[in-house]
Order: structure tokens, then C-alpha cells, then sequence
């Protein structure tokens, strides 16, 4: 079964639950060597969106979901895959019990810009509901935003 890892509001099981129902939670873990970001451009919203970037010295949370064909198709959908917002690639991810390959959406677009206080508190928020650390949720509660969307 594929393994799709969320680093932004997939991260939420409930949202999970959601867009892709059969899509169970299979754990957590991280990816290193490289880093949360956000990124700029016209994409239709407030504010930049997140994606991620290689950089050695970083690493993102991640949450691990195994998704059946269907489910993918829903995902590329609600991440804009099919219009070519996202791309897919695959990356290994470390957890407890080992190494997992994982598919992940990266924004195609620059980096920068600031993303909107009301995204970074869902990206916080979704963190948090999976069990994200402490320190990894304070941090993201602590980026740069705007005081755009409350």
C-alpha cells in the first residue's frame, strides 16, 4: 500500500478522515535534510502556502498515512495536483520502527512569502491533533506570518 506523509493540515487525522476515508494513520515520523517552508506566488489564497525544501541541517514532522488508489486520486485533487499546483515525489521518512518510503506534494513555486496567521494556526493546530512535539508546535506558533485571515 502506498505511504503518503502530510507535513501541513493532512497532518490532522480528522481532515485526513475526510478527504481520504480510507486512508488510515499508520504513525509519525520525520523527514530529514529538509525543512518547512513557504512558498510565494498566485495559488488563489490569502497568503504563501506550505512546501518543503532540501536543506541538510533541518528536518519536518511528518504524519504517515497508507492510502489506497482511490484515496490518492482524492488527495490530488484536494492538493491541487491535478491542475499542477503540486508535484509528487518520495522520500524517505525516519520513524521508530525504521525507514518508510512516502510520497509527499511539493509546492511548485518559489520560496517566500509569508503564509497567513489563520494557515499557520490550522498547520499548528494539525501538528498538535497528531502528536506532534511540543517544541515543533511552539515553533510553528512562533513563525512569521500575516494578519491576514485572523
Amino acid at each position: 500500500m502506498p505511504v503518503y506523509a502530510a507535513y501541513g493540515s493532512n497532518m490532522d487525522p480528522k481532515q485526513m478522515a475526510q478527504r481520504a476515508p480510507h486512508s488510515p494513520m499508520r504513525g509519525s515520523g520525520w523527514l530529514q535534510g529538509w525543512r518547512l517552508t513557504f512558498s510565494g506566488g498566485d495559488h488563489g489564497w490569502e497568503g504563501a502556502l506550505a512546501t518543503i525544501v532540501e536543506d541538510a541541517a533541518e528536518e519536518v514532522f511528518v504524519v504517515l498515512y497508507d492510502v489506497p488508489e482511490w484515496d490518492e486520486t482524492s488527495l490530488d485533487q484536494w492538493e491541487g495536483a491535478i491542475r499542477g499546483m503540486y508535484h509528487k515525489v518520495r522520500l524517505r521518512v525516519q520513524t521508530l520502527d525504521g525507514e518508510v518510503v512516502a510520497w509527499f506534494y511539493v509546492l511548485d513555486g518559489y520560496e517566500g512569502g509569508l503564509p497567513t496567521a489563520r494557515y499557520l494556526g490550522v498547520l499548528a493546530d494539525a501538528a498538535e491533533n497528531a502528536g506532534a512535539p511540543d517544541d515543533y508546535v511552539k515553533a510553528l506558533r512562533g513563525r512569521p506570518c500575516t494578519s491576514l485571515g485572523g
